[in-house]
């Protein structure tokens, strides 16, 4: 299974899993654009990253409220403060 985090103002507001086969059975980053055209071929709308559920790419999974890092190309827990 594939991982797509929908991002809002570098935000994950968002995550869904995708059959490998949408992606063209490739990996990242080769998959990625195809898994963005799946997602949109079906309706949905905004930008979406791959992400890895195993953390092998773009630094750790994507969670909901997580950060997208642009210069560094990786996901990044939020800061809470206390």
């Amino acid at each position: 299974m594939a991982h797509f985090a929908k991002i809002q103002n570098n935000v994950v507001v968002e995550v869904l899993t995708i059959n490998n086969d949408d992606c063209g059975g490739g990996e990242y980053p080769e998959s990625e654009p195809i898994g963005q055209a799946f997602i949109a071929s079906c309706g949905i709308d905004g930008l979406w990253l791959q992400t890895s559920y195993h953390a092998n790419f773009r630094g750790k999974y994507a969670g909901i409220s997580d950060l997208f890092d642009v210069e560094a190309n990786e996901f990044v827990s939020a800061v809470v403060e206390p």
